[in-house]
C-alpha cells in the first residue's frame, strides 16, 4: 500500500465522459482517436491541456475529459471543463460532429455501432471483449461522471469508505440521465446502472453488490475484495493481463496504490455546471459523515451492504420519490422517520456552507433538480409522451446545446 500525499478533501479528481455524434443524424461517430491525433500530432491516448486532460475510453465514440491532477478549486474546474467542451466541439466541426451529454445514447445499436479502441492498451480491451462481449449497452453505450477522493492511511480510508458507502444508494436518484435505450423508454430512470450491475455477471465477484463490502483497512480490503477477484479471473487470464485493482468494478473502488476512492455510480449530466454542482453536494455531504454529524463512525461501519443495495436497486427505478424505510440508513442522514430520497437531499442542503456567491449558483442547480426532477425525469417530461425517433432527436439536440453553453436543461 502506498499513501497519497493528499489528505481527506485536499483535492478532487473528476472525470466526465461524452459521446461524439454526427451533427445531422445524432448517430455515434467513432473518431475519438482522430480527435486526439488532431491535438497530439500523432496517435495517442492522452492530451494534456493544462488543468484538463482528454483521454480515450473503451470505445471510439466516447471521449473523457478529466482533471489532470487533483484540484481543490471546483469552481475553476467547472470553468475549465466548459472551455474544453467548446474547444472539442470546435475541432469536431471538421468531421461534422459534436459532443452529446447524458449517460446513454437513446437509439444507438451497440451490436452494430460499436468500434473498440484499437490502439495502445488494446490487449486489455480485447480480453474484456472476449470475456463479456463489450458491444452491449453496459459496455459501449454508457457515459458517467467519476469522482476521486483522496485518503492517507487506514484511518482516513475507514472514515471515507464508511461515508461513501452511505451516499452511493442516493446518487442515482439525483444523477439519473439514462431513461431511454434502443429508442424506447426503459421504465427506469437510471438504465445505465441496471447494466452496470449485470454486465460482468460471468464473474460476479468483480462488481459484487455494487455497494462495497463493510471493510475499513487495506488488509481487510485485500482479503475481502482483491484476493477473491484474483482467484476468479485467473482461469480467464492465462497471460496475466488483468489486475485485481483495476478490474474491481464496485460502485466505489479503492485505489490504495494512489490513495483514493473513486465513485462511479453518477450518470453524467447535461453540462459541467450540473456535474460540479452535484460533486460539490456530494463532497459536502461526505464531510458531514466524516465529522460524525449524525451518527458515529462506529455506527456508520455497522450499516449492512444488503440494506444499502436494496435502496440502490429501488432508486435506479423510482429516483427521488424512492422511500427510505431502513432505520439505520435514515439515522445516518439525521432523519427520524420514513421519507423519500428527495427529502433526504433537501435536508442535506440545510447543512451546506457558503450559500452565497458562486456556490450559490450550484445551490440553485441542486434546488432546480430537486424541484423539477433528475435529468432523466426532465428528458421524459420534454418528450411529452411522444417517444418517436424524431422527437427524441429534438430533445437530445437541446441537450447538446446545453452542453455547449454550460446551461441546465429545463
Amino acid at each position: 500500500m502506498t499513501s497519497s500525499s493528499y489528505h481527506l478533501f485536499d483535492g478532487f479528481g473528476i472525470e466526465l465522459e461524452y459521446m461524439i455524434v454526427d451533427k445531422n443524424t445524432l448517430h455515434v461517430k467513432s473518431i475519438a482517436d482522430e480527435l486526439l491525433k488532431h491535438e497530439l500530432g500523432s496517435m495517442g491516448s492522452d492530451f494534456e491541456n493544462g488543468m484538463i486532460t482528454w483521454s480515450n475510453e473503451l470505445v471510439l465514440h466516447v471521449i473523457e475529459i478529466k482533471s489532470t491532477r487533483p484540484e481543490a478549486d471546483l469552481q475553476s474546474l467547472e470553468k475549465a471543463f466548459a472551455e474544453n467542451v467548446i474547444r472539442i466541439n470546435k475541432i469536431l466541426e471538421k468531421w461534422n460532429a459534436m459532443l452529446l451529454p447524458t449517460a446513454a445514447h437513446p437509439f444507438m445499436n451497440p451490436f452494430t455501432d460499436t468500434k473498440l479502441w484499437p490502439h495502445d492498451n488494446n490487449d486489455v480491451y480485447a480480453l474484456y471483449d472476449k470475456l463479456f462481449d463489450s458491444k452491449g449497452h453496459g459496455w459501449s453505450n454508457l457515459q458517467s461522471t467519476h469522482l476521486n477522493l483522496p485518503f492517507h492511511g487506514d484511518e482516513e480510508f475507514a472514515k471515507l469508505h464508511a461515508a461513501i458507502r452511505l451516499i452511493l444508494p442516493l446518487l442515482p436518484a439525483l444523477c439519473a440521465s439514462s431513461p431511454i435505450l434502443d429508442s424506447c423508454v426503459s421504465g427506469m430512470l437510471d438504465t445505465r446502472l441496471k447494466f452496470y450491475k449485470t454486465n460482468q455477471a460471468k464473474i460476479p465477484v468483480l462488481t459484487g453488490s455494487v455497494i462495497p463490502e463493510e471493510v475499513y483497512t487495506f488488509e481487510d480490503y485485500k482479503k475481502t475484495i482483491y484476493q477473491p477477484i484474483e482467484k476468479a479471473i485467473a482461469p480467464h487470464d492465462a497471460e496475466q493481463i488483468l489486475d485485481s485493482v483495476w478490474v474491481n468494478s464496485r460502485g466505489a473502488i479503492a485505489r490504495f496504490d494512489r490513495g483514493s476512492i473513486e465513485i462511479r455510480v453518477m450518470d453524467i449530466q447535461e453540462c459541467p455546471a450540473a456535474d460540479l454542482a452535484i460533486v460539490n453536494l456530494v463532497v459536502e455531504t461526505l464531510k458531514l459523515f466524516v465529522s460524525e454529524k449524525f451518527i458515529s463512525l462506529g455506527e456508520q461501519k455497522q450499516i449492512k451492504t444488503d440494506s444499502l443495495f436494496n435502496l440502490f436497486n429501488r432508486a435506479i427505478i423510482t429516483g427521488l420519490t424512492t422511500r427510505v424505510e431502513d432505520a439505520t440508513v435514515l439515522a445516518a442522514f439525521g432523519m427520524k422517520t420514513s421519507c423519500t430520497i428527495k427529502e433526504i437531499w433537501q435536508a442535506m442542503l440545510l447543512h451546506m456552507p457558503d450559500k452565497t456567491g458562486y456556490q450559490g449558483q450550484w445551490l440553485k442547480i441542486i434546488e432546480s433538480i430537486l424541484e423539477n426532477g433528475s435529468l432523466s425525469e426532465r428528458i421524459l417530461h420534454a418528450l411529452e409522451h411522444d417517444a418517436s425517433l424524431k422527437n427524441m432527436e429534438t430533445v437530445y439536440r437541446r441537450l447538446s446545446l446545453c452542453l455547449q453553453e454550460n446551461k441546465l436543461f429545463i
